[in-house]
């Protein structure tokens, strides 16, 4: 009998070592380690609001044809395979340094051409004839062939990267027509050429490389002559409260972007992290149902877990989310209660008493209330404006 037990241990054992290999079809000599080979799309939840799809959108990426370190084809790819539904493709207008290293590459083909505008950010100085010719709407048409396999709809677009009174400014024109077309001398004219093809034109990062969140002189001028549309509030890991007010102030669509230039991997699924994202509530994924909705304001960041966009879709999404139902109750008068979220955003729930309750994503706490407690929570990481948080009666507004 224990003979017998150690031969079927050891063909059991047989077994699974050799379930772990395939042999290749074509040459015979290669094993292929057993494995999925299949990639998985990572889904980030967002309940629909009002008849609205919650569309999951970037609206500032770069690839090779810019400063970015990835093939547009690639930066496509990994957009859908990080949850998103919409890309924007947001080039520098004028920084392209990766041209010199693409002119050496072709050399013989270029008839000893010179890529001389490359860095031409930093230089601060206009184009000049001698600089090479680009056709800055390929990489849109690119993104767009790419994006017909994964059902990604792309927005087309164009950053305009300019050094103003010592002071970076940039900003992102959104829905372009034709980006060969926007480039000026002067910054003022190149906006202004942008909002001649019907561009939404967004203001980005508004506070990088700056001392505080004042606009600049020049950043003022613009702001007059209402020449912006929306506003990054979050840039990456950055966060600027003090837009939130400025979006209200000039009435401007709140967006988070990643501005992502090298892969998604080192900013946010290394630590788990959802990409930014803005949240855009729009009929369907055609290119006038989503403007029409950053047009109406119908958009939530998203950002490291927090959340900012106006009090009542903030409220209209965590309604949509949360779901409350009571368990029980015992001869203390406490009720236990059940909360589950049916979103991927966490909230960050704190009652007046201190007490700070997680509610992750995509699960459920159980929560007990006395009837001499306040059930009133504060979202704590759900902003409407630069010290306002969102404010929910749980138990009041979910019965």
């Amino acid at each position: 009998m224990k003979r017998i037990f150690l031969f079927m241990v050891a063909a059991m054992a047989g077994v699974a070592a050799s379930a772990q290999y395939y042999v290749d079809e074509v040459n015979k000599d290669i094993l292929h380690i057993r494995q999925p080979r299949n990639e998985n799309r990572t889904e980030f939840v967002i309940p629909n609001i009002d008849g609205y799809t919650a569309y999951k959108a970037d609206l500032h990426t770069h690839t090779i044809f810019s400063d970015g370190h990835f093939s547009m084809e690639a930066r496509v790819r990994e957009a859908w395979m990080n949850g998103l539904d919409v890309m924007a493709v947001t080039e520098h207008l004028e920084h392209r340094p990766h041209e010199k290293n693409l002119v050496k590459y072709l050399k013989g083909y270029t008839k000893g051409a010179e890529a001389k505008n490359y860095g031409f950010v930093s230089r601060n100085r206009p184009a000049s004839g001698a600089d090479i010719m680009v056709d800055l709407n390929y990489p849109v048409e690119i993104a767009r062939k790419e994006a017909e396999k994964y059902g990604l709809a792309i927005i087309p677009g164009i950053e305009i990267t300019r050094k103003e009174a010592g002071e970076y400014s940039h900003f992102n024109a959104l829905f372009t027509t034709d980006n060969n077309t926007i480039y000026a001398p002067e910054t003022m004219q190149s906006l202004r050429n942008a909002k001649a093809q019907n561009a939404l034109v967004m203001h980005n990062h508004p506070g990088w490389t700056h001392k505080d969140m004042k606009p600049t002189s020049f950043e003022k001028e613009v702001y007059k002559a209402g020449l912006l549309d929306g506003i990054e509030v979050m840039n990456t890991a950055e966060f600027y409260p003090k837009a939130i007010t400025r979006a209200e102030k000039y009435g401007l669509f709140l967006s988070s972007n990643t501005d992502i230039h090298y892969a998604s991997e080192g900013s946010y699924r290394n630590f788990g992290e959802q990409r930014n994202m803005t949240i855009i509530f729009a009929k369907d994924m055609s290119l006038a149902s989503l403007r029409e909705a950053l047009e109406a304001h119908r958009t939530i960041a998203y950002s490291y877990g927090t959340v900012v966009g106006s009090e009542e879709l903030l409220r209209k999404l965590f309604l949509a989310s949360v779901s409350v139902r009571k368990s029980s109750s015992d001869y203390k008068g406490r009720t236990h209660y059940i909360l589950t979220n049916n979103s991927s955003i966490s909230w960050l729930l704190r009652r007046e008493n201190n007490d700070l309750v997680e509610l992750k994503g995509n699960s459920s706490i159980l929560v007990r209330l006395s009837s001499s407690k306040s059930n009133v929570y504060t979202v704590v990481n759900a902003w409407y404006g630069e010290d306002k948080h969102l404010v929910v009666d749980l138990f009041g507004e979910k019965k």
